[in-house]
């Protein structure tokens, strides 16, 4: 018997090399390929898309805006064109899931800071609040880089219909206050052609986690 596996040693040792090769490229067409969605108002939660809008099915991207940063610079679409980006609506002054969200955007900074590809953005709910000077000292305390990071105030009126009609993530506030927004956890990946990909709860690690590889997907598609 040990004299008939060393005449064929060889012969086995093949074998089992093409065994695997063959499993391998069985696997690999097998396996799904990783997508991500492309989110329509249509496709949301109604709570959080303006009611002129919940018809869309296709074709949704995000409007032109025109906002102010923590360092009194207008940013409008052209600081965004052609970046992949994460967008979010928080309140300085905000105790109850803000300061989460915004560590977990810090983590989320540190892992995009070498990427030119890729920047974010977040506005403020509370414009009446959070002035330039409000928003820098927040941007100051919680380590924002300027360059990758823009915090943004601006008209109410104009922030909310953002929210709403284009980003589809904050909630309609008091129904006598004229453009009162209840801001969510949701983070809104949207990719370089301005579509929504993705949604992420703010203030979960895994969350976080699962973001950032869906950013490193867009970045090498």
């Amino acid at each position: 018997m040990l004299r008939f596996f060393r005449k064929y040693l060889w012969f086995f040792v093949v074998l089992i090399s093409l065994s695997i090769v063959i499993i391998t490229l069985f696997y690999s067409a097998l396996k799904p390929k990783k997508t991500l969605p492309i989110y329509n108002p249509s496709d949301i939660n109604p709570e959080l898309v303006d009611s002129s809008v919940q018809y869309i099915r296709k074709y949704h991207t995000i409007a032109d805006f025109s906002f102010i940063n923590q360092n009194g610079e207008k940013i409008t679409q052209k600081n965004y064109e052609g970046k992949i980006y994460v967008a979010d609506f928080f309140f300085t002054t905000c105790g109850s899931i803000c300061p989460k969200m915004t560590t977990n955007m810090v983590d989320i900074q540190t892992a995009i800071k070498n990427n030119p590809k890729v920047l974010l953005l977040s506005h403020t709910v509370l414009p009446e609040i959070d002035s330039v000077r409000a928003l820098k000292t927040y941007a100051l305390k919680n380590g924002v880089i300027d360059a990758k990071w823009n915090l943004v105030t601006g008209d109410k009126k104009e922030i909310y219909t953002m929210a709403r009609k284009s980003y589809l993530a904050v909630k309609m506030g008091k129904p006598e206050e004229l453009y009162d927004m209840v801001h969510t956890e949701n983070f809104i990946l949207v990719d370089d052609k301005r579509r929504i990909r993705g949604f992420y709860d703010g203030t979960n690690k895994k969350e976080i986690q699962r973001l950032i590889e869906d950013i490193h997907f867009l970045c090498s598609n």
